[in-house]
C-alpha cells in the first residue's frame, strides 16, 4: 500500500500550525474578550486552520478525501488547539524561568 501522507511535512505543517493559531488568538482577542473565551476561541480558530490546511494539501497532490480522513483532520486539529493553548503558556514560563536563573 502506498503511502500518502509524508509524516515529516506533516508535522512540520502540525508546527505552522500552532504559531498561525496563537497569532490569529491574540489578534482576535482582544476583539472578542468579553463575547467569547479564548480556549473556545483558540479551538475554533485550530479547527477551522487545520480542516482548511488539510483540504488544500489534498486539493494539491490529488487525493480523494474519505471520510476517515475527514475525522483525523478534526482530531489533528484538537491537538493543534491544545498545543497553541497549553504549549504557549509554558514556553513562556519556561523562558521567565532561564531569564529568573541567569
Amino acid at each position: 500500500m502506498e503511502h500518502i501522507f509524508d509524516w515529516s511535512l506533516i508535522l512540520s505543517i502540525v508546527g505552522v500550525l500552532v504559531i498561525v493559531t496563537n497569532i490569529i488568538v491574540q489578534v482576535l482577542k482582544k476583539l472578542t474578550w468579553d463575547k467569547l473565551p479564548t480556549n473556545i476561541l483558540a479551538t475554533l480558530v485550530a479547527l477551522l486552520l487545520t480542516l482548511a490546511v488539510f483540504f488544500a494539501y489534498c486539493q494539491i497532490n490529488s487525493i480523494t478525501v474519505v471520510w476517515y480522513m475527514v475525522a483525523a483532520a478534526v482530531v489533528l486539529g484538537f491537538f493543534v488547539a491544545y498545543a497553541a493553548m497549553f504549549g504557549f503558556d509554558k514556553l513562556k514560563e519556561a523562558i521567565m524561568q532561564m531569564q529568573k536563573n541567569e
